[in-house]
């Protein structure tokens, strides 16, 4: 990309078509969420690479982990594992000061194994600043809000105090600027569990037809440059 092309300061890809790619080859569903794993290294290093500050992935809903077949969850919870400790020992996390945050109700959700996992990953990098690397884990952005809006009314009795500033400091996101630019891949545009509703309000949105495995850095950068030549009006 050319210097002066601008970049995103919140970057969200929505990896979706993991199972469809996996089902166009007669594979099973979980080798399609191991493609797309590989695919996630690949783009939050070329996103790195191109000095984008925060970058976030979807990798589940609160549904997808209970609603499907018992034999796809446990793999790619197995999927997590392998790829978020191949996380840790990512060189250009540490390199480029990589704070990593694990948004969602995994907690709850997740076995001790990989809760410990990701609890490294997050107490490893706690004190960086320069860059955000966020995974969005059991997470529900319809659940959010509500939590959010329980949160405030145990807290303020004026309705006239509820404002913008307060809302974003009640949301799982509350440390993450607004996002600016989202990718959302499989063909189908469309947002999904009211994915980071308050903070995507003002994004700029980008869908692309082909299924997550098969969208690489190339299709990045080239994402990224239709970005940089858009202008946000924001209400104006």
């Amino acid at each position: 990309m050319d210097k002066k092309d601008k970049i995103p300061e919140h970057l969200v890809i929505i990896p979706d078509g993991n199972r469809r790619w996996a089902k166009n080859r007669n594979m099973k569903p979980w080798e399609g969420h191991m493609a797309g794993a590989e695919k996630i290294e690949e783009l939050a290093e070329k996103a790195l690479d191109l000095g984008i500050k925060n970058i976030s992935f979807w990798g589940s809903s609160s549904d997808n982990l209970k609603k499907r077949p018992i034999e796809e969850t446990r793999a790619l919870l197995k999927i997590y594992e392998k790829y978020f400790k191949k996380l840790l020992q990512s060189k250009k996390i540490y390199d480029y000061e990589v704070k990593i945050n694990i948004i969602g109700n995994w907690r709850k959700q997740f076995p001790r194994k990989l809760k410990n996992i990701l609890e490294e990953g997050i107490k490893k990098t706690e004190k960086y600043s320069k860059r955000t690397l966020n995974f969005f884990l059991a997470y529900n952005g319809d659940e959010e809000m509500i939590e959010a809006i329980k949160s405030i009314v145990k807290k303020v009795s004026n309705p006239k105090k509820v404002n913008g500033t307060l809302i974003k400091n009640n949301l799982l996101t509350k440390h993450l600027p607004a996002v600016d630019f989202m990718i959302r891949t499989g063909g189908e545009p469309h947002l999904s569990a009211g994915f980071m509703m308050w903070d995507m309000a003002n994004a700029q949105l980008y869908f692309c037809k082909k299924l997550f495995p098969d969208f690489g850095k190339d299709d990045l950068t080239i994402a990224i440059k239709e970005f940089s030549g858009r202008e946000r009006r924001v209400g104006k």
